[in-house]
């Protein structure tokens, strides 16, 4: 068998024509739903990061807010920006690029954001309402990256309901909060978290009718592992140097047999990553809309 790539440009593209309509509404209604970035130093990755959001936005007919810092900005500085953005109402919801300087108290930052303007979702008080909220309709913003992983394989015809779904890996963007969205009644699903420190990690990932792979290490999740017909989604990233062009590689963290048994699978790059970006500008234009 080969699998179903399940393509994220597709199910993006599909999410912005959607966000474009519903943007157009907002600004019938007097609202122009605004995003803003964060920006503290020069990195070029965080640049080129910050670049294509604004882009993205900007084309489905959102105010682009880019506010921007240099790298010896003081942890006080970084808070004023913070507080204003919090209160300026053309700004509907705005995220912190990360990494954020060595010496800026980085939780303290992002625990100051206005939780009805967390762009990413994954402001303290977000979490703990999910947390909270099993069965009802959800009116605060949602982890983008998880939301993105589900909303994948709902747009490609996946129920949930009743699945086993294995998450490999524990970080707090994905590992640690996908499992509130899944284990929702309208969704369903049995969620076990692993990790790198799991003993026997590939007795799980064999019984999973889901994998969700985002621990961040190269070809960690193998054929051998997946059972067959079983829908892997690739999350994690490596970047290694390749040594004949010095350019910088991507690697996820499934290997590439495994779309030789798996029953779907996501790229990497071009699977998670797009739909990540239109959750991220779903969750503003949500925001603005509560302002309805």
């Amino acid at each position: 068998m080969t699998a179903q790539v399940l393509d994220g440009k597709a199910a993006a593209a599909a999410i912005k024509a959607e966000l474009t309509e519903r943007v157009a509404a907002l600004k019938a209604a007097g609202i122009v739903p605004g995003i803003a970035t964060v920006l503290v130093g020069a990195d070029p990755a965080s640049q080129l990061y910050v670049g294509m959001k604004h882009r993205q936005s900007e084309a489905i007919g959102m105010n682009s807010i880019q506010r921007e810092l240099p790298a010896d900005a003081s942890q006080a500085d970084v808070e004023a920006l913070i507080d204003e953005l919090n209160a300026d109402p053309d700004c509907h919801g705005y995220i912190v690029q990360l990494p954020l300087p060595k010496h800026i108290d980085t939780d303290a930052i992002l625990e100051r954001i206005d939780p009805a303007k967390d762009a990413d979702g994954l402001h303290p008080t977000n979490l703990g309402r999910l947390v909270l909220n099993v069965n009802n309709p959800i009116h605060t913003p949602l982890p983008c990256t998880p939301r993105g992983v589900i909303e994948l394989l709902l747009r490609n015809g996946y129920d949930f309901t009743g699945r086993h779904v294995v998450v490999v890996g524990r970080g707090v963007t994905i590992g640690r909060s996908i499992g509130l969205l899944l284990t929702r009644r309208d969704l369903n699903a049995t969620v076990t978290l692993t990790h790198t420190g799991t003993v026997d990690m590939p007795r799980y990932l064999r019984e999973a009718d889901v994998i969700v792979a985002a621990a961040g290490v190269k070809h960690l999740i193998r054929a051998e592992d997946v059972k067959p017909g079983a829908a892997v989604l690739d999350v994690g990233v490596t970047r290694e140097s390749d040594p004949e062009t010095g350019k910088s590689v991507v690697f996820g963290d499934v290997h590439p047999d495994v779309a030789e048994v798996a029953g779907w699978i996501s790229p990497n790059p071009g699977g998670v990553g797009p739909m990540t970006v239109a959750l991220l500008m779903t969750n503003v234009v949500e925001a603005a809309e509560r302002l309805l």
